[in-house]
């Protein structure tokens, strides 16, 4: 077995979709990035390549490629996943939390707990979404970005 942690956060800006977790959310502000800026899917990707000590998806997919401007977040994913497999492992399950003030993320979990048990060939109940506000504390709580972390484990095929 091997456990992978991972880390993303990205600004909120008018004009942009929200795309979390592999679904569009109705919000009043979107995720900035370079790709689709799914910070959920970006975490949950970095988790799953540290556990193999592949480096993130900054390594595999860099914000400097035209090839990957406004990628979605979902190819990211099932490419990290591709890779593991042919390294010889799957998913054991995947922790994940969001911390944002708006929108509200529980309302959608159930959606993007499937999208991602799908792309990562696991049970639903493989997958775990947790969200939480920052109190309105520091940029999150002012609404200017988002923030996700995931624990993956991983296990030998």
């Amino acid at each position: 077995m091997r456990i992978g942690f991972g880390f993303d956060v990205h600004q909120l800006v008018e004009g942009r979709d929200f795309w979390l977790g592999g679904i569009q959310i109705p919000a009043q502000k979107g995720i900035l990035g370079h790709s689709d800026a799914d910070v959920l899917l970006h975490a949950i990707s970095d988790a799953v390549l540290g556990a193999l000590a592949l480096g993130d998806i900054g390594i595999h997919f860099p914000d400097t490629s035209d090839e990957n401007k406004g990628i979605d977040s979902k190819i990211i994913f099932k490419k990290t996943i591709d890779l593991i497999t042919e390294k010889g492992y799957k998913i054991g399950n995947i922790d994940s939390s969001v911390v944002c003030e708006s929108p509200k993320i529980m309302p959608h979990a159930l959606s993007m707990r499937s999208k991602i048990a799908a792309i990562a060939n696991v049970s639903i109940d493989d997958v775990s979404i947790k969200a939480t506000t920052n109190e309105k504390m520091g940029f999150i709580g002012r609404r200017e970005g988002i923030v996700a972390y995931a624990v993956v484990l991983l296990v030998k095929i």
